[in-house]
């Protein structure tokens, strides 16, 4: 049997075919067990994990699931009533099998990489609706000050696929309305480009014009930051999270959901809608992008045109 498997591994490239998702298993656990040589538990619960997702697939080639589709594994999951800390592992899982089909050629884009690490203990995200979504969107009074401001953050979380922590530092300077596109600052300072549509552009302006001069001058300075607390202070991630909440109630959304909703959603529709994974994964951060001044508005420009492939009216 070893010996079989060995000629498995060695034989290169295999077609993604329905018929090929358990070669590939047996492939991916040959690579793990002779070539990385893991421990023998760490082995068998990749396995398991991996067989009973070969059996979810129900003869559905691996190669060709997007991110939805993971979604749809882990909500499966959920269902059938495992622990938090037992579809986090899976989802690491299915990451490390992704990313080991990526290396071998076998697949182009991981869609796996899309699904969020989290800790064992924390919840799944979810995924809303277009439907949803709208109904979150709008939920924020415009006529109040507060409700013009939450409608903006609501918005760059969705359009832009922000965590909140990167919204919550967005300065005046990183958004370009007129441009429609705003620049983020991720994780290890890196930036990227992302597009504005014309709900958000919209959103953000009303915020600007008509809102943020009055809570800025709460402050008694020149605060920096797009959008403020009620005392003109840089708004915190976790008020961020309440807001989201807060609306999502209002909304009629079921309780539990946060900015990485929104962030996974963002993702999920576009992905659903036809937009390709690579240029998703750019908006996201997940991909490396230029951002030198002389190409950020062609950059800008592509990403828009994408983006509004899935969200013509954004």
């Amino acid at each position: 049997m070893a010996r079989t498997r060995r000629i498995i591994l060695d034989t290169g490239p295999v077609t993604v075919g329905p018929e090929a998702t358990s070669l590939l298993v047996e492939r991916f656990l040959d690579h793990v067990r002779h070539e990385r040589g893991l421990a023998a538990n760490t082995q068998a619960a990749y396995a398991r994990d991996l067989r009973d997702f070969a059996a979810w697939l129900g003869g559905r080639a691996a190669g060709s699931l997007t991110v939805r589709d993971l979604g749809d594994y882990l909500a499966a999951l959920a269902k059938r009533g495992l622990a938090r800390a037992s579809i986090a592992r899976q989802g690491a899982t299915l990451r490390t099998f992704y990313a080991f089909l990526q290396l071998e050629g076998i697949v182009t884009e991981s869609p796996a990489e899309l699904i969020a690490p989290g800790r064992p203990d924390d919840a799944i995200p979810g995924t809303l609706s277009p439907g949803q979504v709208d109904r979150l969107l709008v939920a924020p009074d415009p006529k109040t000050a507060a409700g013009r401001r939450d409608r903006a953050v609501l918005e760059l979380l969705y359009a832009t696929g922000c965590r909140a922590s990167e919204v919550s530092a967005m300065r005046l300077d990183d958004v370009h309305l007129a441009e429609a596109f705003c620049t983020c600052h991720g994780k290890g300072s890196k930036e990227r480009v992302v597009p504005l549509g014309k709900r958000a552009v919209a959103a953000v302006s009303a915020w600007l014009e008509h809102t943020r001069g009055q809570f800025a001058a709460r402050a008694g300075g020149q605060p920096s930051w797009v959008v403020l607390s009620a005392r003109g202070n840089r708004l915190s991630r976790m008020r961020i999270w309440e807001i989201v909440q807060e609306h999502a109630a209002t909304a009629g959304i079921p309780p539990g959901i946060g900015p990485h909703t929104l962030r996974h959603s963002f993702a999920t529709h576009l992905v659903a809608g036809g937009v390709d994974l690579r240029h998703v994964q750019e908006m996201l951060g997940h991909a490396s992008i230029a951002t030198t001044q002389r190409s950020t508005h062609v950059y800008a420009g592509r990403l828009k045109a994408i983006h509004s492939q899935f969200h013509p009216r954004r």
